[in-house]
């Protein structure tokens, strides 16, 4: 069991495709077992497992996840992954670009922004979000981590 919040215990939960279920185990408390259709059902049936087993609130602890996938599936699982950090990564550095871009444009040049939005063939709306930002652009996608195991 890992602990977070000095309060509020964290329990592990082992999420492992069987046929068309996942099921659900908790390593740090044997005995406690689930099943769930899909991925988005886990923390409700995990939560409620828990809490039986223990005899308390379902919100009294905190939940982390290790998702055990078919090693077939780790390839494709990974390239996704990977591909979308790759993009964040081509995100940021963008933003930073339109960001220095604009600043120059805009604010040494003196361009309107529709102009600069033109030149950068942004919509005058996006130069706008941009420019109102506090890092001066916005828009990270998120990415999740998957842990697999062959």
């Amino acid at each position: 069991m890992e602990r977070v919040n000095e309060e509020r215990p964290t329990y592990r939960v082992r999420c492992e495709r069987s046929g068309r279920w996942w099921a659900l185990s908790v390593p740090e408390l044997p005995g406690v077992h689930s099943q769930s259709r899909r991925l988005d059902q886990v923390e409700e049936n995990a939560r409620e497992a828990i809490a039986l087993l223990l005899d308390v609130s379902e919100d009294a602890f905190d939940l982390t996840y290790d998702y055990v996938v078919p090693a077939d599936w780790e390839p494709v699982i990974d390239r996704v992954l990977n591909d979308r950090r790759r993009a964040e990564s081509v995100q940021r550095e963008a933003r930073a670009a339109v960001a220095q871009a604009l600043n120059l444009l805009v604010d040494v040049e003196g361009l309107p922004l529709r102009d600069a939005g033109k030149l950068l063939g942004l919509s005058h709306q996006r130069v706008s979000a941009v420019r109102r930002s506090p890092d001066r652009g916005a828009g990270v996608l998120s990415v999740t981590s998957v842990a697999t195991v062959p």
